[in-house]
C-alpha cells in the first residue's frame, strides 16, 4: 500500500508557531509520513536551530493569556480557562501578566489547554521568581507544547483530507490519537494518557546538551571549547579529593556558536550508560582575565534515568559561574 505523505506549508506552521525561522525549517522538511516525525522534526528546529530571536517572535504572536483570542486554536486552548473565570480572577491575572512582562521582558507563555485560570495564575505567580534565563527556557518548553498540540490538530485534518484522495484513513486515525495523546501529556489528566505517551519515541535530542551564557555581558558566549568525558575508573564512582583523572574516558567536544549552543558532543543513542558525567568548559581561553581557568561539572545519570534529555548549561563571568539541569 502506497504510503500517505503530509505536505505542511509555512503559513499553516506560523499558525502552530509564531517564529517565521520555525516555519521556514519545518515547511523544507516536509512532507512526513507520521505525526512522530514532524514533531521530532519540530523539536529539533525548535530547541537546535531556532535562535533567541525567534523564540521571541513566537512569544510575542500569543495574545495575553486571560484575554479574548483571536485564533480558533488559541480560543480552544484557553476555552477552559475563560469559563472559569470572573471579574476579580481576571483582574488579578492582568495585573500578574502586566508584572511579568516589566520583569522578563515577554508575555506569560504557558499550554493553557485544560487549565482553569485557578491554575494558571497560580503557575504564573510561582514562575515570576524565577531567574531571567531559567523562565527564557521554561517559556520556550510551554511554546513546544503549544507547537506540538497544534502540530497534532493540523496533522489529523490534513490526513483526513488526503485520505479522501489516497482511500487511506490510517494515517488520519492515527492523527486523531495522537492529539488526544498530546492533550493528555500537556494536561497530565490520566493514567491512561501515561501509558499512551510511552509509546512515543523518547529520544528526539542528543542525550547531553549545553550551552553558555555570559552573564557579565548579557548575550550568548560564542567560541568557548567543550568537552565530555565518562568514569571508567577503577571506582565505581569519581571520590572527592581522588587525585587519578586516567578514570575519565574522552566521549566528544565541541565549540558554543553565536547563540552560545554547543554542537554535537556525544551520538544519537536511545539508552545512555549510567554512570558519572563531565563537562569541561575552556573558560580561560574565552576570558583570559577571568578567575577561572577552566570549569568542570560532574553529574551522574542513574539506571532510571537512562533515557531522558540532560541539558546541562553554564551561566558564566569573571568571578562567578552558575549550573542547573535544565531540559
Amino acid at each position: 500500500m502506497e504510503e500517505m505523505m503530509v505536505v505542511l506549508d509555512e503559513e499553516e506552521l506560523l499558525g502552530c508557531c509564531g517564529s517565521t525561522k520555525f516555519a521556514k525549517e519545518m515547511a523544507s522538511a516536509s512532507p512526513f509520513a507520521s505525526l512522530n516525525q514532524a514533531v521530532s522534526a519540530a523539536r529539533h528546529i525548535w530547541f537546535n536551530l531556532v535562535d533567541v530571536n525567534g523564540w521571541l517572535d513566537a512569544f510575542s504572536a500569543h495574545p495575553q493569556i486571560g484575554q479574548s483570542p483571536s485564533s480558533q486554536w488559541s480560543k480552544a486552548e484557553q476555552s477552559t480557562a475563560l469559563a472559569t473565570a470572573n471579574e476579580s480572577s481576571s483582574q488579578e491575572l492582568s495585573d500578574w501578566n502586566n508584572r511579568y512582562r516589566l520583569r522578563f521582558g515577554f508575555i506569560f507563555v504557558i499550554c493553557a489547554s485544560g487549565r482553569t485560570t485557578a491554575e494558571i495564575l497560580a503557575e504564573l505567580k510561582k514562575r515570576y521568581t524565577n531567574r531571567p534565563i531559567i523562565e527564557f527556557e521554561i517559556a520556550a518548553q510551554e511554546q513546544m507544547k503549544i507547537t506540538e498540540l497544534r502540530l497534532a490538530k493540523l496533522f489529523s485534518a490534513k490526513a483526513k483530507a488526503s485520505s479522501a484522495t489516497f482511500q487511506y484513513s490510517a494515517a488520519a486515525k492515527t492523527a486523531e490519537d495522537r492529539v488526544s495523546i498530546i492533550e493528555g501529556h500537556l494536561c497530565a489528566s490520566t493514567e491512561a494518557s501515561a501509558g499512551k505517551i510511552s509509546q512515543i519515541p523518547i529520544r528526539t535530542r542528543l542525550p547531553i546538551t549545553t550551552h553558555v551564557l555570559d552573564v557579565s555581558q548579557g548575550s550568548p558566549a560564542a567560541g568557548v571549547e567543550v568537552r565530555l568525558e565518562m568514569w571508567k575508573g577503577i571506582q565505581p564512582r569519581p571520590l572527592f579529593g581522588e587525585t587519578d583523572v586516567s578514570g575519565w574516558v574522552y566521549q566528544g567536544s565541541s565549540t558554543t556558536n553565536k547563540d552560545g549552543r554547543c554542537g554535537q558532543l556525544m551520538g544519537m543513542i536511545e539508552d545512555m550508560n549510567p554512570g558519572f558525567y563531565k563537562i569541561t568548559f575552556n573558560t580561560g581561553k574565552y576570558c583570559p582575565e577571568g578567575f577561572f581557568p577552566y570549569v568542570s561539572i560532574v553529574f551522574e545519570i542513574r539506571e532510571s534515568q537512562k533515557r531522558e534529555h540532560f541539558h546541562v548549561p553554564l551561566l558564566l563571568s569573571p568571578f562567578s559561574f552558575t549550573t542547573y539541569r535544565g531540559s
